[in-house]
């Protein structure tokens, strides 16, 4: 899943990381008054503290409580504004600021409640129809809060149905697949419809009972940081350490996947292989978590309707402190209670870090060796002790360089973004010594960040592989092989577009000694733009391709492009020492012609362009109906459309899988794998994940299409093939050369 709050190009910025705090909570009247100050003095825009700015806050709280227009009336907003706009920004820095904030979510908070007490009557009392031509707005983030009771009791009213229906729906398609598969009723257990439906209001509700002055500060700071960029952002002490796991993709726990199931329940989905969980032994795949005892003590906290996020907070803790699960499970038809302690320790979240493979090609009789190497995110860790990506890209190439590979493809696709440090180091391991990225402060200072490799780890033919997921530090990396001629860059029309780089500073470091500081919070502040060694942002632009493949993210608004308050894209001059290689070495207009021809006669991109159209229809009419005559033609006509396209799926893929078989062998490269003797083979029967086993999720396996043999899907075995095309290219320029010596 697509993560914003990791889609950053960061820096670490504080003193004294570890401070002590006096134990009675942040002030956060006080906590208000400097982060304000931190924002006019730091950020890069450099925005006038004033009633416009006041107005974006307010905006921007109404959207984070509101985003849909279904609690508040036009005249409760229109009260707000003429109420607070103008003075928001002079409150947060005379610290009277929280009154405001708590008063808004106040009412917030009691239209939530009324509207789901309204739905939870209607479910009792109300027979609704599902017929007639009536529609329902998708997404109502651009509509206009409702004038009136009425025109909000319609609006839940109409959506409610169209939960039921929804549901009704899904449950039609998942049956209908599971008699075709020969697999029971996936919803045999699963309470009804209507239930399903009402327990997804008993979360909401519970999420809204729970909420503390800690997170009614959360969302308005973050509204606050907001109004700047989209970038910039509050996080709360939680939050912190939440996004600390994410950047550094480890964590003190007990190593398992947990999910929100329809009870309420917190359901165990995987366990890590080694992990505490595992080595403990009593925690099973299917146990639902129904209250922790984060010390262990005897003190038990339900987790009934409990948000994940707050679940994940007790349950995460100090290394070999004990935490309490108590988890129930099902013996033999009858579900029982059991209790379990597990020692926390530390878990790497092995499939978010770096890995390759070793595709050995054997092709009238010649023989190939191509690497793809997947980077998922610029990871690091905050003390410099764990695990950092350039680090592990690097013990990853000088196994790649043992085996000998003929070119490179480095697969950056949904990766979001990381460390500015990280990245600068590793685009070095691919160019050498010279600027990587420039960056400029909100004085307009300019300055290069260089890489300081004499000489490029890996020199051979390569290509990048990019979507629109592809953002912030990704950027960089693509951006500079590309300027630098060092690298074919493959993918969607362009990366996501963020040219910004942001700091993290502990607010409690610029309060005043004797303030309490803890759980202060953390400012991830904008305070620099980065652009290319060539000079051009890729502020809103992203990263152009090279070579351009069709995909269905063409379909939807995503990107920095689409964000409010984005910052523009600019040009700066050139990097005074930067020095590309050749471009005509690329031979990208051979590359681009042959793969034309490929994509056209492909199957899998003949079928995208109608799925991009329909995703297009369905987006501009933004509606759907609550007829389920309707509903149910609709469900017709697509899963006849998925069965034709299933047939020629499995016809195209077994010829793939065939020709895998005679031309193809696959080896594995994992950081597990660095030194090993022989690298293992892939198995394209594998189905497990070697670090984690998981549990069978019937609804998921009934949802899941068509995989691609041997997990290559069709962009990589393209990009594999414009890599061939680029070795075939380079060998051939070499031999013209020969000829004419």
């Amino acid at each position: 899943m697509f993560n914003f709050r990791k889609l950053t190009t960061v820096v670490i910025f504080t003193i004294g990381f570890f401070s002590p705090a006096p134990a009675h909570g942040a002030d956060f009247e006080l906590v208000g008054r400097e982060l304000a100050r931190m924002l006019q003095n730091g950020h890069y825009a450099r925005l006038a503290f004033n009633e416009n700015l006041s107005r974006r806050f307010l905006e921007r709280y109404l959207d984070s409580l509101d985003g849909s227009r279904v609690y508040f009336l036009n005249r409760e907003v229109t009260e707000m504004k003429r109420r607070y706009e103008r003075v928001l920004h002079d409150r947060i820095s005379t610290k009277s600021i929280m009154p405001v904030a708590n008063s808004i979510h106040q009412i917030h908070r009691g239209r939530v409640m009324a509207r789901v007490a309204y739905v939870k009557n209607l479910l009792a009392v109300k027979e609704f129809p599902f017929e007639g031509e009536r529609v329902v707005m998708v997404d109502r983030s651009r509509a206009s809060w409702p004038v009136d009771d009425l025109e909000l009791q319609k609006i839940w009213s109409d959506n409610l149905e169209n939960l039921l229906l929804s549901e009704m729906v899904r449950r039609v398609r998942l049956k209908a697949r599971a008699i075709e598969a020969g697999k029971p009723d996936p919803f045999r257990r699963k309470p009804s419809t209507k239930k399903a439906v009402e327990l997804k209001f008993d979360r909401l509700l519970t999420s809204i009972e729970e909420l503390e002055e800690e997170d009614v500060a959360n969302y308005f700071f973050s509204a606050v940081t907001k109004a700047y960029d989209p970038h910039s952002e509050y996080f709360s002490a939680n939050e912190m350490s939440q996004f600390k796991i994410d950047v550094s993709n480890e964590l003190v726990g007990i190593g398992a996947r947990l999910h929100s199931n329809d009870n309420g329940e917190i359901e165990i989905k995987g366990i890590v292989n080694g992990g505490p969980a595992d080595r403990q032994g009593e925690l099973k795949l299917g146990d639902r978590i129904t209250a922790v005892s984060a010390k262990n003590d005897g003190e038990w906290k339900s987790v009934l309707f409990k948000s994940l996020d707050r679940v994940i907070e007790d349950i995460l803790g100090e290394k070999d402190a004990l935490v309490g699960l108590r988890v129930r499970r099902e013996v033999n038809g009858d579900d029982r209670v059991t209790d379990i302690a597990i020692p926390r320790g530390v878990v790497k979240m092995k499939d978010e870090l770096a890995t390759a493979r070793i595709y050995d090609y054997r092709q009238d009789k010649k023989s190939l060796r191509l690497a793809v190497m997947t980077i998922p995110s610029f990871y690091f860790n905050f003390e410099n002790s764990g695990s950092r990506v350039s680090v592990d890209v690097e013990r990853l190439l000088g196994r790649l360089k043992k085996e000998q590979v003929d070119g490179l493809a480095l697969d950056l696709r949904d990766n979001t973004g990381g460390s500015l440090p990280e990245v600068q180091r590793l685009t070095g391991f691919f160019t050498g010594r010279g600027p990587v990225v420039q960056v400029r402060s909100k004085s307009g200072q300019i300055r290069a960040l260089n890489s300081l490799h004499r000489k490029p780890l890996y020199d051979g033919p390569m290509i990048v592989l990019v979507n629109r997921n592809s953002a912030s530090a990704t950027e960089i990396l693509a951006g500079a092989l590309q300027d630098y001629n060092r690298a074919v860059v493959v993918g969607a029309s362009s990366t996501y577009g963020k040219g910004t780089v942001q700091k993290m500073m502990d607010i409690s470091e610029y309060m005043p000694i004797l303030a309490d500081r803890e759980d202060a919070g953390w400012l991830k502040l904008t305070f620099q733009k980065y652009y290319r060694v060539s000079g051009s942002s890729v502020q809103i632009k992203g990263v152009v391709p090279d070579l351009i493949l069709p995909g269905l993210s063409d379909a939807y608004e995503n990107g920095e492009g689409f964000k409010k308050y984005a910052l523009p894209h600019d040009v700066i001059r050139r990097s005074p020492e930067f020095t590309p290689l050749e471009r005509n070495e690329l031979f990208i207009s051979e590359l681009i012609e042959k793969s034309r021809e490929r994509v056209d006669a492909e199957p899998y991109y003949k079928g995208l362009a109608s799925e991009i159209q329909r995703a297009k229809k369905g987006l501009k009419e933004n509606t759907v109906s609550l007829n389920l005559n309707k509903r149910l033609a609709d469900l017709r006509e697509e899963e006849n459309r998925r069965a034709l396209l299933i047939q020629e799926r499995s016809k195209h893929f077994a010829a793939i899988k065939k020709r895998d078989q005679k031309e193809l062998k696959i080896s594995r490269l994992t950081l597990d794998d660095v030194n090993a003797g022989k690298l293992p083979s892939v198995d394209s029967r594998e189905e497990t994940d070697g670090y984690i086993r998981r549990t069978a999720d019937e609804i998921a396996d009934l949802e899941e299409a068509l995989k691609w043999p041997n997990g290559i899907d069709a962009v990589q075995r393209e990009g594999l093939q414009v890599l061939q095309d680029l070795i075939q290219a380079i060998e051939s320029e070499d031999l013209a050369q020969v000829d004419t010596e």
